[in-house]
């Protein structure tokens, strides 16, 4: 970790602008269906209130594009956070207008205020510097803690760097430790399983992991270009034709750099695309027209099973199967039960594969779950993160 964290600051007594990732799922009511990312931000904000800090923190949430919605107000994350803190969090009815301005110049130490969602300005998504310099006149030190939103160079988690000494906080610092570990210096065997539905959304990742790995597997909708691509029928499964020639070389790539690369030998198909669809297990050369591949199939689960029981460190990035529909589930939830069952450093990439191993009830068995799909799978890939590019260097 070359970069500035909390812990190498001043901070007694300061104002301090947080960026968090409160991007949190919500039922029609309005009501928070999983705090973890709230929960995650916590460490740091404690922190700051330890050392007597008046705490102003950001976010966004969902989409706006640029306008108020009442939908996507962080109102209810103010309620929650003030359970968990247990004590007031103070709700800006703006971001940089004059109610946040007012009550973030009256701000006390040992307060924490929240603005509203800053995706209902444009200019945060254009990382507008006037709209980045506003937002920094409130603070005298800026920390960044939305690892899920490091990937985006946005005026709140970039842009205000440009205004104020910016530094990491406790989530990021965590998040690149395991991410950065994992790549640049694993216990091996070191094993990466990538799954979703597309070979486009992971060809970065794949080449970079290619570089790096000893065993690679490949699941989900992905696999059935690879099938494809050796020139066997997929039915009506889902397949990049204009990325043939890639998986091609992805598995030529493979052979070169003598890594162990696994696709599926069996394969769960369904008639159609729906939770109770008839369904049944063929080989993975043999899937019928007019049927269409949804899971790994029971010999896929022990072949992977068997490879992950001698790993050292496993990334997990994307679901092998339709996980939201039960009956195409079990590929992922046995990988799940695998990865919690192996004594390895096991580091699970945020988004569907983190939903899947909490739906598994499996999350206190991993490593490290990341709070960043994109930003993860981005940092994998051996990008440059705007959000923490834009810190200070140790």
């Amino acid at each position: 970790m070359s970069k500035k964290t909390v812990r190498d600051m001043d901070l007694k007594e300061k104002k301090v602008l947080v960026r968090c990732d409160f991007n949190v799922p919500m039922d029609e009511e309005r009501n928070i269906t999983d705090n973890t990312r709230i929960i995650a931000a916590l460490p740091t904000i404690q922190y700051l209130l330890q050392n007597n800090c008046a705490v102003i923190l950001c976010s966004h949430l969902g989409r706006p594009k640029g306008e108020f919605k009442s939908e996507f107000s962080l109102v209810p994350v103010a309620k929650e956070l003030s359970k968990l803190l247990d004590k007031e969090v103070i709700m800006a009815k703006d971001v940089i207008g004059e109610d946040a301005m007012a009550k973030a110049a009256n701000l006390k130490l040992g307060q924490v205020m929240l603005l509203e969602n800053v995706r209902f300005h444009r200019e945060e998504t254009d990382n507008d510097p006037e709209f980045a310099k506003k937002l920094a006149s409130m603070a005298e030190i800026y920390i960044n803690d939305a690892f899920g939103a490091a990937h985006r160079a946005h005026a709140s988690t970039a842009g205000v760097a440009a205004y104020l000494p910016a530094v990491s906080g406790f989530l990021i610092e965590k998040e690149l430790k395991f991410l950065g570990n994992a790549l640049n210096n694993p216990e091996r065997p070191f094993v990466a399983i990538l799954g979703g539905a597309k070979v486009s959304d992971k060809i970065g990742v794949i080449d970079s992991l290619l570089e790096k790995v000893d065993t690679l597997m490949i699941g989900g909708g992905m696999a059935y270009t690879f099938f494809k691509a050796q020139g066997y029928g997929v039915g009506n499964s889902i397949c990049e034709l204009d990325k043939l020639d890639l998986a091609k070389e992805l598995m030529e790539k493979a052979k070169q750099k003598g890594v162990k690369l696994i696709l599926p030998i069996d394969t769960k198909i369904g008639k159609e695309f729906k939770p109770d669809t008839e369904s049944k297990t063929v080989a993975w050369t043999e899937i019928p027209d007019g049927w269409e591949g949804f899971d790994i199939g029971e010999e896929t689960i022990k072949m992977f099973t068997e490879e992950l029981k001698n790993a050292k460190t496993v990334v997990w990035n994307g679901p092998v199967g339709l996980f939201e529909f039960e009956q195409f589930a079990i590929g992922t939830n046995s990988v799940a039960k695998a990865l919690a069952q192996i004594n390895a450093t096991t580091i699970i990439g945020g988004g569907d594969s983190a939903a899947a191993v909490k739906k598994a009830g499996l999350e206190d068995k991993m490593t490290h779950i990341s709070t960043g799909g994109g930003a993860s799978l981005e940092f994998l890939e051996g990008k440059k993160l705007p959000g923490i590019e834009c810190l200070l260097d140790k």
